[in-house]
């Protein structure tokens, strides 16, 4: 009896588990979907599922349209620089957070965390003065510098969490035999905590990736990413919903492709010292 019990709640759960996956990814499904009909099909109403015509042409359109690799290029830098550079700034605040702790260290953690809660728009006014005065208006070195402080606070978070899972004797020990700071890092608590820092390069990657908000206010034409991609088909003369589909499969199809060959190391990331 309670076998049968302990089986019918596992059913339930993996159906459970199935039919919130199928509702998170249905909008991604539907925008693939949309991009291979008509303009005429893709308002229709009631929605044609499946039943349709299926044509390239918003695709043709788009790469006619806009430089498609451009955009791409720029995704690539904003999202690889961004993350690359906060995390060389994350690992030794970190390290410092979780080895060497002060009486403020949990309410700097907590500051940190805070402005993540401070509404973009609140301070897009002075920055873009600021980048205009610098001349980083519409520059992918403003882009990154932007990108990376308003992700630090969580790879700070994520690395943190990950270093205090790594016992302090072994960099006690580390010293002992002579390693200096720098090899301690690089050497000794760096390899230890690579699935860690994997997951912590992947989230923040998809993070500036999907980054819309600085980069279509901040910038018009040289730096600008695939949300910059994506907005350019909303115009004043209407939402053409099959070619925005296009665009917007065009955009995500890399980061889903990242994803779902790096699931696996993110997942071990996520879950790295959570069973010992």
């Amino acid at each position: 009896m309670a076998r049968a019990a302990t089986t019918q709640r596992k059913a339930l759960n993996t159906a459970l588990a199935w039919l919130i996956g199928f509702l998170i990814f249905f909008p991604i499904l539907w925008t693939i979907l949309t991009s291979f009909k008509t303009e005429a099909q893709a308002i229709a109403s009631p929605p044609i599922f499946l039943n349709f015509d299926w044509t390239l042409e918003n695709y043709s359109v788009v790469q006619e349209r806009s430089d498609y690799m451009r955009f791409l290029w720029n995704s690539i830098i904003l999202a690889g620089g961004s993350t690359i550079l906060g995390t060389m700034i994350a690992i030794p605040a970190a390290w410092s957070m979780a080895f060497v702790p002060s009486k403020r260290t949990k309410d700097i953690l907590l500051w940190m965390l805070s402005t993540k809660m401070l509404p973009a728009v609140g301070v897009l006014y002075p920055i873009y003065l600021l980048f205009i005065q610098l001349g980083l208006l519409d520059s992918r070195a403003g882009l990154v510098i932007v990108l990376m402080l308003i992700n630090l606070p969580i790879i700070v978070w994520m690395l943190y969490t990950y270093f205090r899972e790594i016992p302090g004797e072994i960099l006690e020990a580390a010293r002992m035999d002579g390693a200096t700071l720098k090899e301690e890092i690089l050497y000794v608590l760096t390899p230890m905590a690579i699935p860690g820092i994997a997951s912590t390069l992947l989230l923040n990657f998809i993070l500036a990736w999907n980054e819309a908000f600085w980069t279509l206010n901040l910038t018009a034409v040289d730096a600008a990413p695939l949300t910059a991609f994506i907005a350019s088909y909303s115009s004043p003369e209407g939402l053409f919903f099959a070619k925005l589909s296009a665009a917007s499969t065009m955009a995500i199809a890399p980061i889903l492709i990242l994803g779902w060959f790096s699931q696996k190391q993110l997942v071990r990331g996520l879950t790295f010292g959570a069973v010992k």
